[in-house]
């Protein structure tokens, strides 16, 4: 353990930008729902009727569980917020583990470090103290803002600490992540398979009713943030549970890394062809054997999504009718069309943020081949930088829109089921989700000319995005000038289906975006590599 304290200085410095974004985005989103839900749900009787709405509805129980106290607006908030808080901190922390652990093998750079005075197990166990410092700075900030803006104490510590346990929770399953696999992006994809099994076992726990298997919730880490049962009789003994198994699964890693080689993985890595196919011969070849895998997983993930979100528009018409402030304020997010159309304009434009994520993922990956110094040797050969670029833009451009698709497909097949009506509702879902592509082009854009100008700044792109999450999602909440609304590019897609398609903003944000995508290349191709 020795040099503990100074890896533990030397991560803080290293993430003195990129943790005050985590710790300060995650706390002010809940602290800025709760206030939004406290004008929504303002009396007793549009308690009493989401309290019914969500407790009747799987699919309302398989999005976000059930609601145990409807009564105060700190039970609505543990019911609409609890799961996709865990959730946010939950990737905090596995994100934050690999990038000081794994991320650091693989770059040669904890060789370095290891060859001074400092002990095997030191890079782990900072890292382990950074992620579970950062969770729970963002479990008491939480509940401290919660108590100031007039909620319960007992109620604010056990959602905060409830989201602290997540993140403690996929600290160690990152950490024993880390110890699997010679690659950070293979380790961040089998503790986001881990992740994504945790919601799956939640949502079909919750949704099962009492006749079904609801003991698959006890199953989940991000279940037991609901089990806690935060203002409706604050279960303490919930919260041990995640504090267990953080310590088992830390000390499971603390053992697998004094078993493997330094840079070498548990699990072995498979050796490829000895000759390579015909469709590597090209860089475009090449871009597609990069990214195939992670268009295959969002094209999939997001269709079940919308599949899901599919599934509640028509119970959220009652909703909405019973509540005319969140009606308003749906509205403000999806148009001004009928209240189910509605409801899908403001979804599709949450899944069309969501599929920015992608959209970056596939952009920054032109950095790392870059960092990780595999771009050289590509472009040492008869590859001309455009062409090297243009592959991956490609991913970036082109990809979205199968990905959309997919989200549109989903939802249409299954609300379309449900009102009988397949063909229709897909062919106007697919169409809504495509009017989202320009603005997600406008993210590419902006993340390849921090790429191709200040490639150092290329992981900025994240806040780039973040700030769009934040003005689209919760800008009509807090009631934003308009003026700082259109800074996001989503504002300005129409909100259909709930509104008339307009060709006008979609050519505008094209043309900006292919502007972008320019300077981007254009810088690239007059800077160093490297």
């Amino acid at each position: 353990m020795t040099g503990t304290l100074a890896l533990l200085r030397l991560a803080l410095r290293r993430d003195r930008l990129l943790l005050p974004v985590w710790v300060i985005g995650l706390v002010g989103i809940t602290l800025s729902t709760a206030s939004a839900m406290s004008e929504l749900y303002g009396t007793q009787a549009l308690r009493q009727q989401i309290g019914v709405t969500a407790g009747s509805n799987p699919a309302f129980l398989a999005m976000l569980g059930p609601i145990y106290d409807y009564t105060t607006i700190g039970g609505i908030l543990a019911w609409r917020w609890g799961v996709f808080g865990a959730l946010l901190i939950a990737l905090m922390a596995m994100f934050l583990v690999t990038r000081h652990t794994r991320a650091e093998e693989e770059t040669g750079r904890l060789e370095l470090i290891g060859s001074t005075v400092t002990g095997r197990h030191a890079p782990l166990a900072a890292a382990v103290l950074l992620s579970a410092l950062a969770s729970l700075l963002i479990g008491v900030l939480v509940a401290l803002g919660l108590i100031g803006l007039g909620e319960g104490a007992a109620g604010s510590f056990a959602l905060g600490l409830g989201f602290t346990g997540a993140g403690w929770v996929f600290t160690g399953v990152g950490a024993v992540a880390a110890q699997l696999t010679e690659s950070a992006r293979t380790g961040n994809a089998i503790a986001g398979g881990v992740l994504g099994v945790a919601y799956l076992l939640r949502a079909v726990g919750d949704a099962a009713g009492d006749s079904g298997p609801q003991w698959l919730t006890w199953l989940s880490p991000l279940g037991w943030v609901e089990l806690v049962k935060a203002f409706a009789g604050d279960r303490w003994w919930v919260l041990g549970l995640s504090v267990l198994l953080a310590v088992v699964l830390v000390g499971a890693a603390a053992v697998l890394v004094a078993r493997r080689d330094l840079t070498a993985g548990l699990l072995p890595t498979r050796l490829g062809p000895a000759r390579a196919p015909a469709s590597l011969s090209s860089a475009f070849g090449l871009a597609w054997r990069l990214q195939r895998g992670m268009l295959l997983g969002w094209t999939l993930s997001l269709f079940v999504l919308g599949g899901v979100y599919g599934a509640v528009a028509r119970a959220v018409e009652d909703m909405l009718k019973a509540n005319p402030a969140l009606e308003k304020v749906m509205s403000q997010l999806g148009g001004t069309g009928g209240i189910v159309d509605v409801y899908l304009a403001s979804i599709l434009g949450i899944i069309g943020l969501f599929s920015a994520i992608y959209v970056v993922q596939a952009v920054l990956r032109l950095r790392a081949e870059e960092a990780d110094f595999r771009a050289e040797p590509v472009l040492a050969t008869s590859v001309r930088r455009v062409s090297w670029v243009a592959g991956h833009v490609v991913f970036a451009t082109l990809g979205v829109a199968v990905v959309l698709a997919a989200a549109g497909l989903g939802a249409g097949l299954v609300h379309g089921a449900r009102v009988g009506d397949v063909g229709g509702q897909v062919a106007r879902l697919v169409g809504s989700a495509l009017a989202h592509v320009p603005a997600v082009w406008v993210v590419a854009g902006i993340a390849l000319v921090l790429f191709g100008l200040f490639p150092k700044l290329t992981s900025m792109s994240w806040a780039f995005l973040v700030v769009f999450l934040v003005l689209g999602q919760l800008g009509p909440l807090l009631e934003l000038d308009q003026w700082a609304l259109d800074l996001s590019p989503f504002t300005h897609v129409p909100k259909v289906p709930g509104a008339d398609l307009t060709a006008t903003p979609l050519v505008w944000l094209t043309v900006v975006a292919l502007a972008f995508v320019a300077v981007g290349i254009g810088g690239f191709r007059r800077r160093d590599i490297g």
